[in-house]
């Protein structure tokens, strides 16, 4: 067995798609001065013309939107949990950030948006911008990534929702054609690490936590990479995004892979380098093949939001269990 100690994957400008996955469909694309309207969570979202002052609610958001060239057309950004990727530190650095985390809405309306984007269904709560409703009664149209939607049915997170985000807000600001060429190499990318591996292989997602560690179950992003790469899912039949599991449970499961999400909050168990020491320590899960032998594979925690780093991810993981024996 070939045995690797961490497979770091690179955050860059990513997003991936899946042609089997249903996306809803794709807005006319508009003219730089255009009327056009956009679906977002049930709601209807018209613009008479291109948004000018637009405010990214979390660093996901400012992503996509940077990479799309729109530093221009915000007026704000707010909740950066990491350090910005390197190709948009520079556009990121002239954008004026309007809160640690998400803005008060007395803070977002003194910016004066146009428009208003989140990742997050949390950043529209009452404490935070205040509900879309409410910003749309005031004529800040307000956009919220499918994945967040309240009435979302449980399941995997599908790649081409985001893909489908990507041409929304490339439509949004009439840029249609900076969102498609982003669109199209991201499935080349995600094409060139599909099916690397066999649903022989079984993957433990470890988010964060020791003494209850949470792991993906198969209602998010986490569990559609799996399928992805063509591996199972250890915990594929808890219907969450991520369950609090116990080292009991998971040395029954014994997986072949450890997929450690490195978070950069530090606490308890965040690091990737703190759940490795911690699982070469604990009774339970040292004995388990999996760690004994070093099969671990690191991602960047950002990485399993939704989002435009999230192909690095998949990258990452196919890659690594190239490396990573059985």
């Amino acid at each position: 067995m070939k045995i690797v100690a961490t497979w770091m994957g690179v955050a860059s400008v990513a997003v991936m798609a899946l042609a089997a996955c249903g996306g809803a469909p794709v807005p006319a694309a508009a003219g730089p001065g255009a009327a056009t309207t956009v679906q977002s969570c049930g709601q209807t979202l018209a613009f008479a013309a291109p948004p000018q002052r637009a405010v990214a609610l979390e660093q996901n958001a400012t992503e996509i939107m940077l990479s799309l060239g729109l530093a221009d057309r915000m007026a704000g950004t707010s909740y950066r949990t990491d350090p910005v990727l390197d190709e948009l530190a520079e556009a990121y650095a002239g954008v004026p950030v309007l809160a640690e985390q998400y803005p008060a809405r007395e803070a977002l309306l003194a910016a004066e948006p146009d428009f208003t984007y989140s990742t997050f269904a949390s950043a529209y709560a009452p404490e935070a911008a205040g509900s879309r409703e409410d910003l749309a009664a005031l004529g800040v149209p307000a956009y919220l990534s499918a994945h967040s939607c309240p009435d979302r049915a449980p399941g995997p997170v599908p790649f081409d929702a985001i893909m489908q985000e990507i041409t929304d807000i490339g439509t949004v600001f009439g840029v249609p054609e900076r969102a498609a060429a982003l669109v199209a190499e991201q499935r080349a990318r995600l094409a060139a690490a599909t099916g690397t591996s066999t649903p022989e292989r079984s993957v433990l997602w470890y988010y964060s936590g020791t003494s209850t560690p949470h792991v993906a179950g198969s209602g998010g992003l986490a569990a559609t990479m799996s399928e992805v790469v063509g591996v199972r899912n250890a915990f594929d039949d808890a219907p969450q995004a991520w369950v609090e599991g116990s080292w009991e449970e998971i040395a029954e499961r014994d997986p072949d892979v450890f997929v450690l999400a490195d978070l950069t909050r530090g606490g308890d168990g965040d690091s990737a380098q703190s759940k490795i020491d911690f699982l070469r320590a604990h009774p339970v899960a040292s004995q388990l093949r999996a760690v004994r032998e070093g099969a671990f594979i690191v991602v960047p925690g950002s990485t399993l939001d939704p989002s435009i780093r999230s192909v690095s991810a998949v990258e990452a993981v196919s890659a690594g269990l190239q490396e990573v024996g059985t």
